[in-house]
This record gives C-alpha cells, structure tokens and sequence, in this order.
C-alpha cells in the first residue's frame, strides 16, 4: 500500500476517505443523518452567487462550515439574514443547535450578537490571534 500526497484532492478522493469515517461512525453510533446544506446570495438579474451560507447537519447539530457575502453587498444585513433562514430551517428540521468557528479578526461579535456562546479556542491560531469556537442551542418548542 502506497500512502500519496496531493495538494488539491478531489471530491471523489474526499468522499472515499470521508466515506470510511461515516460507515465507522454509523455502527459505533447509529443515526448520524449527514446532509450538506446551502443557502444561496444570488444576485436574480445576473445569477451570480454573491454570498452565501453553507455547511452540513450531522447528529442533530448543524455545523456552519462558510458564511460570505461579497465586498459589494456588506453592511446591507445579509450575513444575519442568511444565519437566521438556516436557524429557521435547523429549527424546522428538529436539529438540537448549531455551531462554527472564526477567527479572532473575523467575525466572533457577529455571532455573539445572534445568541452564540464560545465553547472553546485555539491560541496564537494564527500567531497573534485565535480560533475560537462557538455554539447555539435550538430550544424545541412544546406543545
């Protein structure tokens, strides 16, 4: 068995390696229910992408893998419009919370502002900043 490296691999190189961890984690823990998820920033003259949010639920946690929206369309509330439709859809899906990284220098007050906690860091990541890591837990309703 050779062991290669490669830089850029592709989805299909991604897949069969991430495929292996999900059959694992199935019979270790049954019910893992992995779905990716997009919500898109597109422009409905041009159809270009202008932003968005994308990520994937994995036992009933979403994880917020990129939210970006285009040096052009900053400051006009989408970020917190796109984090409150895939709130409203974790919600509606029955997901338990949501939770993301940052960065120091990007955005660990915006999420704050939309109700997330940290959770944990990584210091000096990159040297004189930090990861932080932050969550949101989806209160169910009762009724």
């Amino acid at each position: 068995m050779d062991i290669v490296f490669t830089d850029s691999p592709t989805a299909d190189e991604t897949e069969a390696v991430s495929a292996n961890i999900g059959a694992h984690a199935e019979i270790a823990w049954p019910g893992a229910g992995y779905r990716s998820f997009g919500f898109l920033l597109k422009d409905p003259q041009t159809g270009e992408i202008e932003g968005g949010l994308t990520g994937y639920a994995l036992y009933q946690w979403m994880f917020v893998q990129f939210l970006s929206v285009s040096e052009k369309m900053r400051g006009k509330g989408y970020g917190a419009k796109l984090m409150e439709r895939a709130e409203a859809w974790a919600r509606q899906e029955g997901l338990d919370g949501i939770w993301l990284d940052t960065f120091s220098f990007q955005a660990p007050d915006f999420y704050e502002k939309l109700g997330f906690e940290v959770f944990g860091t990584i210091e000096d990541h990159p040297v004189g900043a930090r990861r932080i890591f932050m969550k949101k837990r989806l209160v169910r309703e009762t009724g």
